[in-house]
């Protein structure tokens, strides 16, 4: 099984400072978890971890922002500050889950995959509860090729965290990458795997309305089903055409309903939403398709 490109919270296990938006998404939900302790009684360990996530946040945001003017020695020696502080944190606390999965976070993010591997395992048994872990070795066992055994952790973030629309994502990804794999296990009929993938990427769409990708990804989806609805595909494509804020975005979504419309038996149609993409960059698309109603034709 080769691997696959699951994308983590932050992009999955490597890169460096793309992961700003990541590392916001982490802190908010250490933030979050330390507050429901903090609730009965914040600790000194609770307050040193919410500062070490602060202070991470804040170096991949400038990192991020820097871009490729990012001074490499400056941030290596910025992160290997960090994992002192959580290696302290850790020392003082062996039994801190959330350090353990915040530091997992940060190893994976600059490329030690193994290190992090074995961090979040240790986070996940201390707490077997923490949706981010759970999503973090689901993407970590797909990366390394073991579908099989990164499904059982992705439904199980999406059981702890069910309206975190990435853990859908993660698993639909999954489930139409690795689909050769899943049949074989004979665990899965082509049917029951169609079915949650579909029902993942429309999850994902629907609760997160702003990811114009999740969306994307969903109308998308429908290419991929052995018994393709192309009445909900046509519905898709058009609701994304509204939403597109550019007009090369809207005609790409015309193009995928016209493509429908040809998979639907409907020339006609088809041809007409055709007549509307004039955007150059998508001529050569567009001819595809009208080679396909020529070829429909002849027949």
């Amino acid at each position: 099984m080769k691997r696959m490109h699951i994308q983590q919270l932050g992009g999955g296990f490597g890169g460096r400072a793309a992961g700003a938006a990541w590392w916001s998404a982490v802190w908010f939900f250490l933030v979050a978890a330390v507050a429901v302790r903090a609730a009965e009684s914040e600790t000194m360990a609770d307050r040193t971890l919410k500062n070490i996530a602060e202070k991470q946040r804040e170096i991949f945001a400038a990192a991020e922002k820097r871009g490729d003017k990012l001074d490499q020695e400056a941030f290596r020696t910025q992160v290997q500050s960090l994992t002192h502080e959580y290696e302290r944190l850790l020392r003082d606390n062996p039994k801190f889950a959330l350090a353990a999965a915040a530091y997992g976070g940060l190893l994976g993010k600059v490329g030690l995959r193994k290190e992090a591997a074995a961090m979040l395992l240790k986070a996940n048994q201390l707490d077997s509860d923490i949706p981010f872990v759970k999503n973090q070795l689901g993407g970590y066992l797909a990366e390394e090729g073991k579908p099989l055994e990164a499904a059982p952790y992705f439904l199980a973030a999406i059981k702890l965290a069910p309206d975190e629309p990435i853990y859908h994502y993660q698993l639909a990804t999954l489930l139409v990458e690795a689909r050769d794999d899943f049949l074989r296990s004979g665990e899965w009929t082509r049917a029951t795997l169609d079915e949650a993938m579909t029902h993942g990427f429309k999850r994902a769409a629907e609760l997160a309305p702003e990811r114009f990708e999740f969306g994307y990804r969903h109308a998308e989806s429908f290419y991929d089903l052995a018994k393709p609805d192309w009445p909900a595909a046509l519905k898709a494509w058009a609701a994304l055409e509204e939403k597109a804020p550019t007009a090369i975005e809207r005609q790409t979504m015309r193009l995928h309903a016209a493509n429908v419309l040809i998979k639907q038996g409907k020339p006609d149609y088809a041809r007409t939403l055709l007549g509307t993409v004039d955007e150059p960059a998508l001529q050569g698309q567009k001819q595809k398709l009208v080679a396909q109603l020529v070829e429909t034709a002849k027949k």
